[in-house]
């Protein structure tokens, strides 16, 4: 199908407080394609709460608005719970920070693969376990048989993140939303983890929204990038380009990163301006 996956527009989310609304997400829009699209941008800029408000997983205090939030012609800000039920894991998945958290901590990881196979595709049991078996081959997993019967505690960081992409491309859905999904993780295993995702989001043609605080891994591995600041995408721009940028926010993050090639006695702190808040 051509056209955006994705497309959201005026999208914001406010918590109710004693001294009025507290907006965490002011009124964004983009669209997603099938491409991988970066959101950057400091720790409560927005990012994570625009991905979870795209599949109603907000807090039960958050209030959502938004002009139009569709997802291949559904109208998701009219979906009912129901409705989203059959679109969360099944056509839009999400992939969480640590998977420590994400995966449940008695039920070993194959079970826990297989369940969104079955769940998602009335499957019977064998077929969803030789499904789960070949999903962990497919995220570089040796040895799957052996891993499908282990625990999570019995994983180590970068193998849990495999787990948890199998998990979310076993359903085989259209779009992805990846929510940090190597901060955890060393170089070595972070970059290993990435090719990974990668290679499987280009070969089933998905959409994948990137959400993450680092400018240079976003930059090597989106094709384009948003960037958010107190609740605004303040710049869009294709991610070879980034270096590029103009906004005053996006150039004062790319200069306070250090540089191997370049010694500075004392890196720049970001001067902020309250014009961007209303820009």
């Amino acid at each position: 199908m051509n056209g955006p996956i994705l497309t959201v527009e005026g999208l914001s989310v406010t918590f109710p407080s004693l001294q009025g609304k507290v907006p965490a997400v002011r009124g964004v829009s983009f669209t997603v394609g099938r491409e991988k699209v970066g959101i950057v941008g400091e720790s409560g800029s927005g990012k994570s709460m625009t991905g979870r408000a795209i599949l109603k997983l907000t807090p039960p205090r958050a209030q959502v608005e938004a002009r139009h939030l569709r997802f291949r012609g559904i109208d998701l800000v009219a979906a009912s719970e129901r409705e989203m039920r059959g679109i969360r894991g099944r056509r839009i998945g999400m992939i969480l920070q640590d998977p420590k958290f994400a995966l449940n901590p008695v039920q070993t990881v194959g079970r826990q693969i297989a369940e969104a196979f079955r769940i998602h595709r009335r499957a019977s049991g064998t077929e969803a376990k030789q499904r789960t078996l070949a999903m962990l081959e497919a995220v570089r997993i040796r040895n799957p048989h052996r891993v499908y019967d282990l625990y999570p505690h019995e994983v180590s960081g970068g193998m849990g993140q495999r787990i948890m992409i199998a998990m979310m491309l076993i359903p085989e859905p259209d779009l992805l939303i990846a929510d940090e999904p190597t901060s955890a993780l060393d170089v070595t295993v972070r970059i290993s983890v990435l090719r990974i995702l990668d290679e499987l989001v280009s070969e089933r043609g998905l959409g994948l929204i990137f959400i993450s605080h680092d400018l240079n891994l976003v930059a090597t591995f989106c094709d384009r990038v948003l960037i958010m600041y107190a609740g605004r995408i303040v710049e869009s721009l294709p991610a070879a380009e980034l270096h590029a940028a103009r906004h005053p926010y996006t150039r004062g993050l790319l200069e306070s990163l250090p540089r191997i090639d370049e010694r500075r006695a004392r890196l720049p702190v970001l001067a902020r301006d309250p014009a961007w808040l209303i820009a």
